[in-house]
């Protein structure tokens, strides 16, 4: 399992331009979400939405005013948007947060009680994410890269190509989620994009990472 995951790891690139005649199967896919829905997230309040546009259409209108994505919108395979939740679902007394301990997590009333108390305390004091909304939306962001995270490695375990996307205009693509998806971007903002498909060709060369001495400190 070990090396399995490795291989992964270094067959792993930033795909730039995927085979157009090659189409990730609809298993192969929903594995891949069900590997974001497995992710974990800071208290398990799973701060995301997945936003899959296949639509060319669409796709077209995106590519405008997302520049790193020129290669990968005409070409992947899937194509998705990963959002995460705003201060107005985050804030510890929201009723988002209270349906994830209430409804999701399915906890006791006393332990709600106490849960709210802590995380108001983690927002307020421990890291201070009430200081702007920006703060709590960054935070939430954070979350969203792990599952971001297992999503690529995972499709690299199948053989299946990716490529994370931060090259896009914030303001351009939240005014796209909200005309063209009807997305509630007073609930919702973009994190990162990413692209799936299959390989045009191979990279141009290998892997290229700092030592693991120069990343790491022991005590």
């Amino acid at each position: 399992m070990k090396n399995k995951f490795l291989d992964a790891m270094m067959f792993r690139h930033a795909c730039k331009e995927f085979d157009v005649t090659k189409k990730i199967s609809e298993d192969d896919f929903n594995a891949i979400l069900e590997m974001a829905r497995l992710s974990p997230s800071s208290f398990g309040f799973e701060p995301w939405k997945f936003v899959i546009v296949q639509n060319e259409v669409l796709r077209e209108k995106l590519k405008a005013f997302s520049w790193g994505a020129q290669g990968q919108l005409p070409t992947a395979s899937h194509f998705m948007i990963i959002l995460a939740r705003k201060k107005k679902g985050m804030l510890y007394n929201s009723a988002y947060i209270q349906h994830m301990l209430e409804d999701v997590m399915q906890l006791p009333e006393d332990i709600v009680k106490l849960f709210n108390q802590f995380y108001k305390k983690f927002q307020e004091e421990d890291f201070k994410l009430l200081e702007s909304d920006r703060a709590l939306f960054d935070w939430a962001t954070k979350q969203t890269y792990i599952a971001h995270a297992n999503m690529m490695t995972g499709a690299a375990t199948m053989g299946i190509d990716s490529c994370p996307i931060e090259g896009f205009d914030m303001d351009q693509t939240e005014l796209f989620l909200r005309d063209e998806l009807n997305i509630d971007t007073q609930e919702f903002g973009a994190a990162v994009m990413a692209a799936f498909g299959y390989r045009k060709d191979e990279p141009k060369r290998e892997k290229v990472r700092q030592s693991l001495e120069a990343i790491t400190q022991w005590y």
